[in-house]
């Protein structure tokens, strides 16, 4: 026999049904009675933010390295829209969220009520799909599609709007086992006669490439990529949402592609004459303009769970949709029973051109600097950290350098805001991480103008005792912005010197964390072998780096792979 609850219990009982260990939120008005009751029980713990976008943003962490959907819980009117940025860094990176968000009363709806906001409308452009509930009895229902939406197919964050009366009526709970959509049917099995194609395509190759985005990553398919690549002795890339879904250590690897990757990686896929892509959409940062891309000669193929990624801005040879675990098992299955293989002799001479495109080692930089020199900072916290570390970075140079010189061996341990690049995110979602994984070492790595963005979080690190390790590479200036102006805009520094910070060290310990400012080279790995010691306490690390230094390789915006600024 069914129970009647009022609909914040049932908000609350959906949660405890869904298996969720904690929301982040930040309580106000209109919701209030779904406050009340988490108050009343323990199975599902909140996390008191301290701004909205915050709760968003550690929600997107928790997700990222936990393998769950996360959860955030805020207020009406400006509630929702400081958690907007957010939702849409969830969106563009398809992170599985579902928010719940609070609303005026049914019907002061539409008439400016205090703290009233047309959420579904602002949110529709960033969302997976969005709900306003304004039946009590649908509730349970509508959050079951929101679990389900959020996590299946191509993931994305999916926001149910509560009206406070809604939450206060009463209807008979019964949360269902099983949902069924008529209009939401997304498809796993890949096509067969396509897999075939993709096959005899791959055995035809003769200069390959192996390209994967964060579709390995969410889909956990990482185990399978790695079979894949070793199976065939091909070279494998990432994107930078997709590092760790290869192992960066092994040779077949050659680094991240894309408007900061490697001389080897872009060159190399600038001149394959076979693509495979997995789990990637051929983005702006990616490869830039497509015009420079196209090449008539070169076969593409591309697997995604997601129909409308494929052709979206390179048009493909093989386009397979499905489950990309499903896809790669059949391809697998084909390539490894089938009587041919790839043509060794032409695969040998195309490695040996990757590897003269390596030797140019474009990675380099003074590693003799008198000043601190940011790339130094993360190789040593790769070295004091074993590779094993969960890091998160805000979004700029810092980002960028993390992703060159921190080599991932493992999906789920590089989080950051690749879509959207949304500066502020590092630290919230460093506390995501860290409540995903309680055990886990946990690194921020950021800037000292992005931290300031979300550094109030400080006060949450501290009230829920999180030894995070904040890594700040502080070079006065909105570094990637100061980039810019000095390589295409004839060095006019707008706005981008940051001349009035705070000390960073007093401002973690009015917060009640250690802070330590390190300003030579000779004491970076002695502080951060300090700093990891401190194993239950939060260390911010003020790195006081050279102002001058710029993220290389790098492609101009409009240009083409192989038009690479090296120095």
């Amino acid at each position: 026999m069914s129970t009647e609850l009022t609909g914040a219990e049932i908000t609350v009982r959906c949660l405890q049904k869904e298996g969720v260990d904690y929301v982040f939120g930040y309580p106000g008005g209109a919701v209030l009675y779904i406050y009340d009751e988490l108050f009343k029980q323990d199975k599902v713990k909140h996390i008191l933010v301290r701004h909205e976008q915050a709760a968003l943003h550690a929600a997107d962490g928790y997700a990222r390295s936990g393998n769950k959907v996360g959860v955030a819980l805020v207020t009406s009117g400006p509630g929702v829209t400081n958690a907007v940025t957010g939702i849409a860094t969830a969106y563009m990176d398809s992170i599985p969220l579902v928010v719940i968000s609070g609303q005026v009363p049914t019907p002061a709806i539409g008439l400016d009520a205090f703290q009233e906001v047309d959420t579904v409308g602002i949110t529709r452009p960033c969302v997976k799909h969005n709900f306003l509930v304004k039946d009590v009895d649908e509730l349970a229902n509508t959050i079951k599609k929101a679990f389900y939406i959020a996590s299946t197919g191509r993931p994305g964050p999916v926001l149910v709007d509560i009206p406070k009366d809604v939450s206060q009526q009463k209807a008979h709970f019964a949360y269902p086992e099983k949902i069924s959509m008529r209009s939401y049917n997304p498809v796993t099995k890949g096509h067969s006669g396509q897999i075939k194609k993709a096959a005899q395509l791959i055995l035809g190759a003769r200069r390959p490439m192996i390209y994967t985005g964060g579709g390995v990553i969410l889909s956990d398919a990482a185990a399978k990529l790695g079979d894949l690549v070793r199976t065939l002795g091909f070279p494998c890339t990432n994107t930078l949402m997709g590092l760790g879904g290869y192992p960066a250590t092994d040779r077949q690897f050659v680094g991240m592609l894309g408007m900061h990757g490697t001389y080897e990686a872009n060159m190399a896929m600038q001149h394959c004459d076979v693509l495979i892509a997995i789990g990637a959409r051929f983005d702006d940062r990616v490869i830039g303009n497509p015009k420079h891309f196209y090449n008539e000669d070169r076969k593409i193929i591309h697997i995604d769970i997601d129909p409308s990624s494929i052709s979206k801005r390179v048009k493909v040879d093989v386009p397979i949709v499905g489950s990309i675990p499903d896809v790669l098992e059949a391809l697998l299955k084909l390539l490894k029973t089938g009587k041919d293989s790839p043509d060794h002799s032409a695969l040998d001479a195309w490695w040996a051109q990757i590897d003269s495109w390596r030797a140019r080692d474009c990675l380099k930089y003074d590693r003799a600097s008198a000043i601190i020199k940011p790339q130094r900072v993360i190789e040593t916290l790769y070295k004091v950290t074993k590779g094993a570390a969960f890091i998160t970075s805000d979004v700029g140079q810092h980002q960028m350098w993390a992703a060159q010189f921190y080599k991932f061996d493992q999906p789920r341990r590089w989080i950051n805001s690749g879509g959207l690049g949304t500066m502020g995110f590092g630290l919230p979602a460093a506390m995501g991480v860290q409540f995903a994984n309680p055990k886990g070492t946990v690194a921020c790595v950021t800037g000292e103008a992005s931290i300031q963005m979300c550094i109030q979080e400080l006060s949450t690190c501290k009230q829920y005792g999180l030894p995070l390790k904040i890594i700040n590479l502080n070079n006065r200036y909105m570094g990637m912005v100061r980039q810019w102006q000095e390589f295409f805009h004839g060095n006019r520094y707008a706005e981008s010197y940051m001349d009035a910070l705070p000390n960073f060290v007093k401002l973690a310990e009015s917060y009640g964390h250690v802070g330590m400012k390190i300003e030579q080279p000779g004491d970076v790995e002695g502080a951060l072998k300090e700093a990891f010691k401190l194993k239950d306490r939060l260390v911010f690390m003020d790195f006081i780096t050279d102002q001058t230094e710029n993220v290389f390789p790098m492609v101009p915006g409009g240009k083409g792979l192989s038009e690479m600024i090296l120095v």
